[in-house]
Parts: structure tokens; C-alpha cells; sequence
């Protein structure tokens, strides 16, 4: 299964990269292909091809503000969740995309 996503919080700093660690960590444990483009205060880290998009079977966006270039994604079945979750629990939000496929 591969899944792109974005993190971006209120603040553009903490929870922005608390998710995207969290989420990194879960995938590999659960054996997932994963990449999580960053919106935050130093602007777009990690910014998702055109091709990583195109191949992926789900998106995720771990927001908490508006995003940029949200419209790369039309066509793709998303998933939009707070922050915190992605921090607290991103194990069952991949699971949970996993069992939705």
C-alpha cells in the first residue's frame, strides 16, 4: 500500500512534525509506503511528486489549517484527520486507510 499525505498545524512547528514522525515511524512498522510532504512555518518541506501522488492508493492529511495544493490530489481517496491524532494514534489511522482499501 503506498499513501502520500501532508502535516501542517495552527502553530507550523510542533505538531507539523510530531505527526509526520509519528506517521514515518507507524508505516515502517506496519511494512507501509508512505511519504509526508511538511507545511509549516519554514514553508514546504518534503513536497510529493507528481509521481509519488499518481501511485499512491490513499492520501492523508494530518491538517489543522488550510493547505496549499490540495487540488493535486483530485481523483484519490482521502482521508483528513487533526494533527493530534496522527500523533497519538497513527498506527490505527493507517490501519484504519488499510481496512477502508
Amino acid at each position: 500500500m503506498k499513501i502520500v499525505g501532508i502535516c501542517a498545524c495552527c502553530s507550523g512547528i510542533a505538531h507539523t512534525y510530531m505527526a509526520r514522525e509519528a506517521l514515518l515511524n507507524a508505516a515502517d512498522d506496519l511494512g507501509v509506503d508512505i511519504h509526508i510532504e511538511t507545511q509549516g512555518t519554514i514553508g514546504v518541506e518534503n513536497e510529493l511528486t507528481p509521481e509519488q501522488i499518481a501511485e499512491a492508493d490513499a492520501v492523508l492529511l494530518a491538517v489543522d489549517v488550510h493547505i496549499e495544493g490540495r487540488e493535486r490530489f483530485e481523483g484519490k481517496r482521502v482521508m483528513e484527520i487533526p494533527t493530534d491524532i496522527a500523533i497519538k494514534a497513527p498506527r490505527q489511522v493507517l490501519k484504519k486507510i488499510q481496512a477502508e482499501l
